[in-house]
């Protein structure tokens, strides 16, 4: 399907218009203590949110971790705040993302590697500096009717998003190219 198709179908029927639904920034150290706090310090900065540790799923002896251990800290950002954050973001990988950061509901994913790449973010040799990953959540009206507590149902195969309709939205509200 082509991007104008796609778009004639968002003006005929604006249930299949998607929208990003969340934002999901996460900084994973490897270790807890001092370097998770301090990632911890640049997450609250940059998102505006108090942020959430992940603990160790399994324990690696290689790399020093238990299970158990907090080893990352992640924030979720929905609504208004989700749409500042990317394009706060998107500017430091030069708004262009690979086909391939597209999963295949439409989800995209892409990595920074460091956090004073962003604009108005300035080194501090006390903190330090952070990579992290961004995954965005994209979904359409109706997508509810799956998870929700009382009477869950069967999205229909119709109504699933697929990664042409989401890079279209990318483009289009956004401002991403996609090579």
């Amino acid at each position: 399907m082509s991007e104008d198709e796609i778009r004639k179908a968002w003006k005929e029927q604006p249930m299949l218009k998607p929208k990003i639904d969340k934002v999901v920034v996460n900084i994973s150290v490897g270790k807890s203590g001092e370097p998770l706090e301090r990632a911890t310090t640049v997450l609250k900065e940059l998102a505006g949110q108090t942020p959430c540790k992940r603990k160790a799923k399994k324990t690696i002896r290689d790399f020093g971790i238990r299970k158990g251990e907090p080893i990352a800290c992640i924030v979720t950002l929905r609504k208004q705040k989700a749409i500042d954050f990317l394009k706060k973001v998107l500017p430091v990988v030069d708004n262009k993302l690979s086909r391939q950061c597209f999963d295949e509901y439409g989800n995209f994913s892409f990595g920074i590697k460091e956090h004073i790449e962003l604009p108005g973010v300035k080194y501090d040799p006390e903190v330090g500096i952070f990579g992290m990953d961004v995954c965005v959540s994209v979904s359409r009206p109706g997508y509810r009717i799956r998870s929700r507590r009382r009477e869950k149902a069967m999205l229909g195969s119709k109504h699933i998003l697929k990664p042409d309709e989401s890079i279209t939205l990318a483009k289009d509200f956004l401002g991403i190219e996609v090579t």
